[in-house]
């Protein structure tokens, strides 16, 4: 009699929390479903807040962004490469969040923090995708720069430094006084001359040839195949 008794209780313990989990799995579901986070996770998504991001295209897809905090937003697409400043976590105190975002442009949007999770390091990317061609950018701006500087600087007659800026030097000029209006040569090679003189014969990437005798500028020509 006594284990019957406990039989029952048992079953009856069993269909309580049956009846408990099926009460309680739509609330789970729906929270999961709003994206409903907790406090903690809240926090680490604000780590993120005030940092500066790019929008790298890969395989054509490119990360969604929104034009308002809801899933009915109109999306908006960004230019390729273009960065972004992660302005805010809206909606935070309802815990169901947007990343606010301000591109480049000015532009402002939205994008969930599990799609930017998902997309981070895919299209999303935290080191400026065009570091490397700015850096180049800039160097050859400075090079530049300090080359027209230099020659201005030359005791030459004014049609003279006009045409080095433009990169023409002008025959007379020596050797190092070339380089720095042209840089270095592809190539030099020496061939004798029909007066016995050595003349120096340097070709550049665009195909000019500029030849040079006794270490002077003699003249310059222009071969279409040496650009190959």
């Amino acid at each position: 009699m006594q284990l019957k008794t406990q039989h029952n209780c048992y079953r009856n313990l069993l269909a309580t929390c049956a009846m408990v989990c099926v009460l309680w799995f739509p609330v789970v579901v729906n929270a999961l479903a709003t994206g409903q986070y907790t406090d903690k996770q809240l926090e680490a998504f604000e780590t993120r807040v005030g940092k500066l991001y790019w929008v790298r295209p890969q395989g054509g897809k490119m990360p969604t962004f929104l034009s308002a905090p809801t899933s009915q937003a109109a999306t908006v697409t960004p230019v390729q490469n273009e960065s972004f400043e992660i302005l805010e976590l809206d909606a935070r105190s309802d815990k169901e969040p947007y990343y606010k975002v301000k591109f480049d442009s000015g532009q402002l949007a939205y994008i969930r923090p599990e799609e930017f999770h998902e997309q981070f390091n895919l299209t999303i990317t935290s080191i400026d995708p065009l570091a490397n061609e700015r850096r180049r950018a800039e160097e050859q701006s400075k090079a530049e720069k300090e080359r027209v500087e230099w020659i201005n600087s030359q005791p030459w007659a004014p049609h003279v430094k006009q045409a080095a800026v433009n990169k023409q030097p002008t025959p007379g000029l020596n050797t190092a006084e070339v380089k720095r209006i042209l840089g270095e040569p592809r190539r030099i090679t020496k061939i004798r001359g029909v007066t016995k003189n050595t003349e120096e014969h340097w070709f550049y990437p665009d195909g000019t040839v500029l030849i040079f005798s006794n270490g002077l500028l003699n003249r310059a020509e222009h071969r279409t195949d040496e650009k190959k």
